[in-house]
């Protein structure tokens, strides 16, 4: 079965990439990364960035919350010691960048233009564990939009913007983002939440609210998916509590182009490449030659 894909340009040999934030080089231990379509290492800043503070991460029934707070050590230390490991690996890199202003992901777009081996950008306007930055440009549509404008304006390499769940409607900033010249958009990020410690009698995380992920948020995921894939013509890509391959074909009937695969491997290392198979079986068994076939099939 023929699953290559191609979001914007970026060339992927099946529809299956892995989300930022949740698969790093530990992982090549446990899975290969060239098997997948794509891995999309951890969201970069310009400069090195510690994170919350502790707890960060609570387990929730059917998913966890987090409030890791884009913690990383900078877009040099990216480019010059994770990328060429990735790399080696045999790994389609996409890179995540974010950023506390405009000027900020300007800077970190602009350094990893320069960088051979990055098969695109995906610009984070969506976390929701962070004071500046994230959240706060994409539940706005001119600020998504303003965002996306200043990094296509530097980038020579397509640009994803990462949309959040947390708006009052997620096809209007879609829709903006897609006139401010975005080839694609992924969606969604975590839904906020928020946990209580009764042992401690206080809640559960350091900065008290975190990003709901895992198979509690697909229903949600993949109605929005549904509804950003009817408003805008860029390639969709869906995301959010995917376990499975028949998870992953829901998303694709519904709309989208491609999926990323986030939580799940924290319980099993090797969803990506389970799904991947998954997704080739069903192929075979409903007599489709190419994955792009399934692509919004569902919808009405």
């Amino acid at each position: 079965m023929n699953l290559d894909t191609d979001i914007a340009g970026i060339k992927l040999k099946n529809p299956v990439i892995m989300a930022s934030g949740t698969f790093g080089l530990d992982y090549a231990r446990l899975t290969d990364p060239a098997r997948l379509g794509a891995v999309i290492p951890k969201s970069v800043t310009f400069e090195a960035r510690s994170g919350n503070p502790a707890p960060r991460v609570w387990e929730t029934t059917a998913g966890m919350l987090n409030s890791i707070g884009l913690e990383n050590r900078g877009v040099t230390y990216f480019v010059e010691e994770e990328l060429p490991l990735w790399l080696s690996l045999g790994a389609t890199v996409i890179a995540s960048i974010a950023g506390e202003t405009i000027e900020e992901f300007v800077r970190v777009a602009e350094v990893l233009s320069e960088v051979e081996g990055i098969s695109g950008l995906e610009i984070n306007v969506s976390c929701p564990n962070v004071d500046r930055g994230g959240i706060q440009f994409g539940c706005r549509p001119r600020l998504a939009a303003d965002v996306t404008t200043a990094v296509k304006n530097i980038a020579n390499k397509p640009v994803i913007v990462k949309l959040t769940p947390n708006v009052t409607s997620v096809t209007e900033v879609a829709k903006a983002v897609e006139a401010a010249g975005a080839d694609a958009v992924s969606l969604i990020n975590t839904v906020l939440g928020l946990a209580i410690d009764i042992a401690a009698e206080k809640p559960a995380l350091g900065r008290v609210v975190g990003g709901l992920s895992g198979p509690a948020i697909k229903p949600i995921a993949l109605r929005l998916v549904y509804e950003a894939a009817g408003a805008v013509d860029i390639p969709v890509i869906g995301l959010g509590g995917i376990t499975t391959s028949s998870d992953a074909i829901e998303f694709m009937l519904a709309g989208a182009a491609a999926i990323q695969i986030g939580t799940a491997t924290f319980v099993e290392p090797k969803t990506g490449e389970k799904v991947v198979a998954g997704i080739d079986a069903y192929l075979r068994e409903h007599n489709y030659d190419n994955v792009t076939q399934l692509i919004g099939k569902a919808r009405l």
